[in-house]
């Protein structure tokens, strides 16, 4: 009865908001939100936005052009000359307001990026709550954006001071659309910036939605929501105006973010892919390890997930009875309705992300590699209309295999035995990437040593995919520039300016 309820309220608030269009059986368009107000594209040219589980037509969303980058950013610099002047604590308590605002529509958004990026809402129910969490956090650090003062004897006063950089772009990816916009913003709002957020093109909608629930909350042109594609990003990444600019996506996406903001020499923060090494150790409990296997790879968002632990190298010792224990631990796994509270596993963004996945696994069984489990989409007739992939494991796995050294951000996970530590740290250091890693070990020593000889950004020992909130998250190499869901991120959104006093009296 329960969990009825709660899927009668969350579908009578969808249903509210739907437009008087949608109840004439026509779908709603969405219009570009800046300057306070919504505004149709300059050129007038809307997509679809459609539910990937079952290809369903929800919106059609304003795609954003050049002139529509243009007029954001004129009107967000007006925004941001009063957002700058609010007072510190001030900011604060409308972050907080702001974060009051998404946990009383939660059912709401939860049950929209459900349907518009196909995660299951027993997982988006996290996410909402994550994004909460990281405006209410730094809310509460506006007081710490602290310059320092530099002794320079009695006859004068040196001391610096962090102020905001202006209009801030936050370009941002599909897998968790409602997380990434809210927690990606806390930041460089906190620290006075107004912000311009590109949502995915393939999950738009909840940032969309944000925007009306918070809509006159701010100061007008504080927070502006572009929707559109890659037009749109490099408008942004290139505007002179813009004088700061992130993005959560591929390495690719990245390389040609930085040559489109290089123009302007405006500072980036980057938070790309992974194609992270989960350790286990001939030490360490097998059937652990094999839960960790499961766990690491996010199969509940279809690996579709940057921090995805998608290759392990097991010890031999422990090779065998990992790889027989790891189906099972994976079964729980289904794929399922994304808007059904008992669904596990949701679904593929698309159709062409879909074939890439497949592509993958069929190279994997020319190249050699042993399927343990999954390998193609669900048998159930209920799921024909939308895009799913079973989970998949490979077992071995040799390290110059394709699905061992590319990031398939797909549900397909690679095991590799090892015996010699060297070769093995040599394989997991020897990519591109290097943004997280899971250590699985019962030596205390190991675990430090092998942990600071791993090339990456963000290490788990006997743990995986949890993030803690105030540690820095972001990848070396390239996976990244920066850190995130930190102290640091804050900092990262302000510029240090030095402040010299003489005190010497001076004769005239």
């Amino acid at each position: 009865r329960d969990q009825f309820l709660k899927n009668w309220e969350a579908k009578n608030q969808r249903a509210a908001w739907m437009s008087k269009e949608a109840e004439m059986n026509a779908v709603r368009e969405h219009k570009l939100f800046y300057g306070g107000a919504w505004h149709a594209p300059a050129a007038g040219d809307y997509r679809p936005s459609h539910n990937p589980a079952d290809g369903t037509l929800l919106a059609r969303v304003a795609n954003a052009s050049g002139d529509d980058v243009d007029r954001a950013v004129t009107a967000a610099l007006a925004g941001f000359t009063e957002w700058r002047d609010v007072l510190p604590l001030e900011r604060a308590r409308l972050l907080r307001e702001v974060a009051s605002v998404i946990r009383r529509n939660a059912a709401e958004l939860v049950a929209l990026d459900a349907e518009d990026c196909g995660n299951p809402v027993a997982e988006l129910r996290g996410d909402v709550q994550v994004a909460a969490a990281l405006m209410e956090y730094f809310a509460g650090l506006v007081t710490e954006m602290k310059g320092a003062s530099i002794p320079v004897g009695p006859n004068a006063v040196n001391f610096s001071v962090r102020q905001p950089f202006g209009v801030v772009a936050r370009i941002l990816a599909f897998n968790h659309p409602f997380l990434f916009c809210v927690g990606k913003i806390a930041a460089p709002l906190a620290a006075g910036n107004a912000v311009i957020v590109k949502p995915s093109e393939q999950a738009p909608l909840s940032a969309l939605r944000f925007a009306e629930l918070v809509e006159g909350l701010l100061p007008t042109g504080t927070f502006s929501v572009l929707t559109g594609g890659a037009e749109a990003g490099a408008a942004l990444a290139a505007h002179p105006k813009v004088a700061m600019i992130s993005l959560v996506g591929s390495a690719a996406a990245g390389r040609a973010l930085m040559r489109e903001a290089s123009a302007t020499l405006k500072p980036v923060l980057l938070e790309l892919g992974g194609k992270n090494a989960l350790i286990a150790y001939g030490d360490a409990d097998p059937d652990q390890v094999a839960s960790a296997l499961a766990q690491g790879m996010n199969f509940a968002w279809c690996g579709q997930s940057c921090g995805s632990t998608s290759r392990a190298f097991v010890h031999a010792d422990i090779y065998d009875e990992v790889v027989a224990q790891v189906a099972a631990r994976v079964a729980p796994f289904q794929p399922g309705d994304p808007s059904d509270s008992a669904t596990s596993m949701g679904a593929i963004i698309s159709a062409a992300q879909t074939e890439r996945i497949l592509g993958y696994i069929a190279h994997a069984k020319e190249e050699g590699a042993r399927l343990v489990c999954g390998g193609a989409p669900p048998a159930d007739p209920a799921l024909s209309g939308g895009f799913f992939v079973e989970p998949t494991i490979f077992a071995d796995v040799t390290p110059d295999m394709r699905v061992a050294r590319e990031e398939i951000f797909g549900p397909v996970l690679a095991i590799m035995k090892w015996s010699d530590e060297a070769d093995m740290l040599g394989a997991v250091n020897g990519l591109d990437y290097g943004l997280t890693c899971s250590i699985w070990t019962r030596d205390l020593e190991r675990a430090h040593r092998t942990a600071m000889a791993v090339e990456v950004g963000y290490v788990w020992i006997n743990e995986t995919s949890r993030h803690i909130l105030g540690a820095p998250f972001g990848g070396m190499k390239q996976s990244g520039i920066g850190r995130e869901e930190c102290l640091g991120e804050l900092l990262a959104f302000t510029q240090e300016k030095n402040i010299y006093i003489s005190l010497a009296a001076k004769s005239r």
